[in-house]
């Protein structure tokens, strides 16, 4: 997937390509997936890159703060559980793991920035 290294706008929190009816169900899958380091939404720490559904499947390209996140594991798999949830039983769901552009908090949303009193 190939994710421009800006940030998306505010009111759309990573970019999106797919069937429009599957937009906001892989939203609010992702929104239930929480970073237990900071107890706030994958999606408002800005942690999901993209989403791209074609042909059957759904790839989803998501960061981590740091390298050296010591819940990668579990947010992956929740992401994973979330967005097979989700979508229709025959939409194949590829969860990766990219460090560039490395993740930063211009990514986080404006409710996350104020969350965390930045």
């Amino acid at each position: 997937m190939n994710i421009p290294p800006d940030v998306p706008p505010p009111e759309q929190p990573y970019p999106y390509e797919g069937p429009p009816e599957l937009e906001k169900p892989v939203l609010a899958a992702l929104t239930r997936v929480v970073d237990p380091e900071v107890a706030m939404s994958i999606v408002d720490v800005g942690l999901v890159y993209g989403v791209r559904i074609a042909d059957g499947v759904a790839h989803v390209l998501v960061t981590m703060t740091s390298a050296a996140c010591p819940v990668t594991d579990v947010i992956m798999d929740e992401v994973q559980q979330e967005i097979e949830c989700a979508l229709p039983a025959d939409v194949a769901v590829d969860v990766e793991l990219t460090w560039f552009p490395p993740w930063t908090p211009d990514r986080m949303s404006g409710r996350a920035r104020d969350f965390m009193g930045w």
